[in-house]
């Protein structure tokens, strides 16, 4: 019996593959060739499409990351460093705050510095200022509004965009600007039209005992423990007095 290399393997392959392939073709195509046109035009198209959600879209490798951490957790004590775990979280907050713009300044002046705007800063939190009232990771309810969520972070004062300032604090509320404020995941289950707010701290109260539901959960804390939820190593880092 002769032996079969691997060209020879490809060589057979391709010739089995043929007939299968040119019946699909048939199929699929017609014989029309405006239509074939039409059709050649949709899988691009779609392909295209499916390509962006996947390879080129930011979300997807960042979900991606997050999947993979969420796997080296279970045997992080085993075959990582608990503290590679934690660095490469906080790369991917790095990230998500230089890609959607939100940490970005919207200064249009040539050379403009970023800045990090609704609590988004990855810089450490330390000290913690006296005033700084509640602490990321205590669920809270809003006063005006009801809804409930968590605290994942915390401005000594009002960090917005310039051109955002004036019509977020009309005349008579000009003084919350220089207080400190909050980002808050807002409980799904409420369901309250946003996912995030950013709020001063004079809007909100701690409430004891409440769960929040919401998609990123998993990415800022690791638990509840009934009064308030438990940070994530990365998050522990950014706010190490909390």
């Amino acid at each position: 019996m002769p032996h079969i290399n691997a060209a020879a393997a490809l060589q057979i392959s391709m010739l089995l593959f043929a007939l299968p392939a040119q019946y699909f073709i048939s199929q699929w195509y017609g014989t029309d060739s405006a239509e074939r046109i039409q059709i050649t035009e949709r899988l691009i198209i779609a392909s295209w499409s499916t390509s962006t959600r996947s390879y080129l879209s930011m979300d997807a490798w960042a979900d991606g990351l997050k999947l993979w951490l969420s796997k080296t957790r279970v045997c992080s004590e085993q075959e990582v460093s608990k503290e590679l775990v934690c660095n490469v979280e906080l790369l991917i907050l790095h990230f998500r705050n230089w890609y959607y713009g939100e940490n970005k300044t919207r200064s249009r002046a040539h050379g403009a510095k970023p800045h990090s705007y609704l609590a988004g800063s990855t810089h450490v939190h330390s000290p913690k200022p006296e005033y700084i009232k509640f602490r990321v990771g205590q669920v809270i309810i809003h006063r005006r509004f009801g809804y409930s969520g968590v605290i994942v972070g915390w401005d000594v004062k009002a960090k917005v965009p310039e051109e955002q300032l004036q019509p977020r604090y009309p005349p008579v509320k000009q003084h919350l600007k220089d207080t400190p404020h909050y980002r808050i995941l807002i409980n799904k289950a409420n369901g309250f039209g946003k996912s995030t707010a950013y709020v001063p701290e004079e809007e909100i109260t701690v409430i004891m005992g409440l769960e929040v539901y919401h998609p990123d959960m998993e990415t800022y804390f690791s638990g509840y423990d009934g009064s308030k939820y438990i940070m994530q190593p990365w998050l522990k880092k950014l706010y190490p007095h909390d």
